[in-house]
């Protein structure tokens, strides 16, 4: 296949391919004999960290095994919504790592982290009813990736004083990555070469090995040698970011207008932040065993971001309304869309179960924690006293919902909120009102004191006594006029004595 220069200059241009190679690992080797700190890889499967991973990999084995005395811990962040694809060929890395890494006696184990059980994207999204992410509402990011790989960091260095972590990041990914960079080092300056100072995480530094690295100088160093040090073979790595771009392309086989694969991005499968999950759709057209995924793609789209404001509750979620530009700011998804998504999402968890090959392992795209967390928002945080996750789970999947003895006949239930949806007729706020304060009262019942149980009621009641969207949109606009006119007046009082004296001096004046 024929190399097509795109005009970047490669790494290895000046000193050639294994000089290059061999510096970059004595490099990494005198950092960690030098510092007497654990390491921190971040690994998440791609080429990038794969490529980092190897070079740290390289130089331990470079080292004599006495003096391999600081700690390498690789750790890989998984969303619990990954590409059920890519998740898969982590794990199988991860295991293949621990059982080399034992087999040769070195220093590195493996770490599989997960966001909070109340941070997931499925407690959120359907639980507590967030609205997809979007750009001005970027709420997954921090929970499902920063906040675990922060917390195991921080551990780490209140352990030890101080740690290093080793990243793939790359000026060659994007302007934007590069500036940032830049940005950093100028502002923190340098330790040591492609080591500096971690801007968000005291005590730590931040070390990139491949950050002048092309696109190809990546592939270049993975396909060289074909197999990792943990017994992967490199080229299905490659196979891997073909079968996920449209047009099976690899970044060393391309034509000048052609997307790289290493333009490929591997992430969340229930993503909002891109118009398209392109991986995922690369992979199900190039591979006809990869349609049990299908589904997932639907359900993914099916979000709709820009076209969602009806779907979801004209209050905040903590029952305010604010407005914009005279239109209330919409908060959570409607109870009826909450349910609505669950359901889905057990359909196609079904699906997923009984169309994927054997030789994808089995894994649950809801877990049963989740389900119960979110069962447990909905009756206790939004008083949806229905208790409707236990019927709708035997409704997809035909099981009985695992619950606890206590949970299985409650004083108010789905029947009887039936009953009284019907007496309420099509006056939502008025039933949402009549439950609230049933539930807040049934919460309290078994208590020896009831001290909170009048300001839960009031609660219940100021955020449910609007008729409709535009009547709580005309109270908002009137409060907010009132406050005006008595700021106007209080003014007005303050500036008094000041306009009073102002006219006795002019009176003088004359």
């Amino acid at each position: 296949m024929q190399i097509i220069n795109k005009g970047s200059k490669s790494v290895f241009e000046r000193l050639g391919y294994r000089q290059t190679i061999d510096q970059l690992v004595s490099t990494i080797s005198e950092l960690y004999l030098s510092f007497d700190a654990p390491w921190i890889i971040g690994y998440s499967g791609g080429k990038d960290s794969t490529a980092v991973l190897q070079l740290v990999w390289m130089a331990l084995e470079s080292i004599p095994s006495k003096s391999r005395k600081n700690k390498v811990h690789v750790i890989s962040t998984d969303t619990l919504v990954e590409n059920p694809v890519v998740a898969s060929w982590v794990s199988k890395q991860l295991r293949r790592m621990d059982e080399q890494a034992t087999l040769l006696g070195l220093p590195l184990e493996t770490h599989r982290l997960t966001p909070e059980l109340e941070d997931s994207f499925w407690v959120n999204l359907i639980g507590k009813g967030y609205p997809a992410p979007r750009p001005k509402f970027r709420w997954c990011t921090s929970r499902l990736k920063i906040n675990p790989s922060n917390k195991f960091i921080t551990e780490i260095i209140k352990k030890h004083g101080e740690a290093i972590l080793a990243l793939g990041m790359r000026k060659a990914e994007s302007s934007m990555r590069a500036m940032s960079m830049d940005n950093i080092e100028k502002r923190l300056g340098r330790v040591q070469e492609y080591l500096t100072p971690n801007a968000s995480l005291p005590n730590s530094y931040v070390f990139t090995p491949i950050e002048n690295w092309e696109n190809d100088d990546v592939w270049q160093f993975l396909l060289h040698s074909s197999q990792t040090p943990w017994d992967t073979d490199n080229s299905n790595l490659l196979d891997f970011y073909k079968g996920a771009t449209k047009d099976r392309e690899c970044p060393m086989a391309i034509t000048t207008g052609t997307p790289s694969c290493g333009d490929s991005r591997f992430g969340c499968w229930v993503c909002t932040m891109v118009s398209q999950d392109r991986s995922m759709l690369a992979m199900i057209q190039n591979d006809q065993e990869k349609e049990w995924m299908q589904p997932l793609l639907e359900y993914r789209d099916s979000f709709n971001i820009k076209e969602d404001r009806e779907r979801r509750d004209f209050r905040r979620i903590d029952g305010r309304v604010q407005l914009f530009k005279d239109r209330a700011i919409h908060g959570p998804y409607w109870q009826d869309d909450r349910e609505d998504l669950l359901r889905r999402l057990l359909q196609v968890q079904e699906h997923v179960k009984s169309n994927k090959p054997e030789d994808v392992p089995d894994f649950d795209i809801i877990t049963i924690k989740e389900l119960k967390a979110i069962r447990e928002v909905w009756r206790e945080d939004k008083d949806e006293v229905e208790d409707s996750l236990p019927r709708i789970y035997k409704e997809v999947t035909g099981n009985d919902f695992p619950l606890d003895a206590a949970d299985r006949n409650p004083a108010f239930g789905w029947h009887e909120m039936k009953i009284l949806k019907t007496i309420c007729g099509d006056d939502k706020m008025h039933y949402q009102l009549v439950r609230g304060l049933i539930s807040q009262s049934q919460r309290y019942r078994t208590m020896a004191r009831r001290s909170g149980l009048f300001d839960a009621l009031e609660q219940v009641i100021s955020k449910h006594f609007y008729e409709d969207e535009e009547d709580a949109e005309n109270r908002v606009r009137n409060y907010q006029e009132q406050k005006r006119n008595i700021k106007d007046r209080l003014d007005l009082i303050h500036c008094a004595p000041y306009v009073r004296r102002l006219e006795n001096d002019t009176n003088k004046n004359e």
